[in-house]
């Protein structure tokens, strides 16, 4: 029985942007990190040459995020946006108030892997993009992390 490949879900937009940090890697910085190995190895000896190390380590980072990249491109399904305004979908922005703490905080829904929380774009399999998918403004639900605990979040705005 063949393995089934993992699909990675991916907003339209959020493909774009791995397009683009792929054309940049492969471009740009692969280039670039060509160059400073090229002017580390001529330092000499390479056993105890930081620069070259520092390079190196640099070079297999990129070429894992190309292979990344690649494999996400290789490999995904673009997940539709709902234009619906009236409810939290993915490629919604969400403006929540977190009860407990009577704090707000504005993030944008996407998939897992177009997910950073510095951003504020949270991914629909987190404990609170799972507890607010589908909600209406003004609902509250609770949120129940992996640790057990739990909160209550309000949804004031969808966009």
């Amino acid at each position: 029985m063949a393995k089934k490949k993992q699909l990675f879900e991916i907003t339209k937009e959020g493909l774009q942007k791995l397009v683009d940090e792929l054309d940049q890697l492969k471009d740009v910085k692969r280039p670039e990190v060509v160059k400073q190995l090229q002017e580390a190895r001529a330092q000499g000896d390479l056993s105890e040459n930081a620069d070259y190390d520092s390079a190196r380590d640099a070079q297999a980072r990129m070429e894992a995020r190309i292979k990344e990249i690649e494999n996400i491109l290789e490999n995904h399904k673009i997940i539709r946006v709902v234009s619906s305004d009236d409810k939290v979908n993915i490629g919604k922005t969400v403006k929540i108030r977190f009860v407990e703490k009577d704090k707000t905080a504005i993030y944008r829904l996407v998939g897992t892997i177009e997910a950073n929380p510095a951003l504020n774009l949270i991914s629909i399999d987190s404990p609170v993009g799972k507890a607010i998918l589908g909600l209406e403004v003004k609902e509250t639900t609770p949120v129940r992390l992996e640790n057990g605990k739990s909160f209550h979040v309000e949804i004031l705005e969808i966009s």
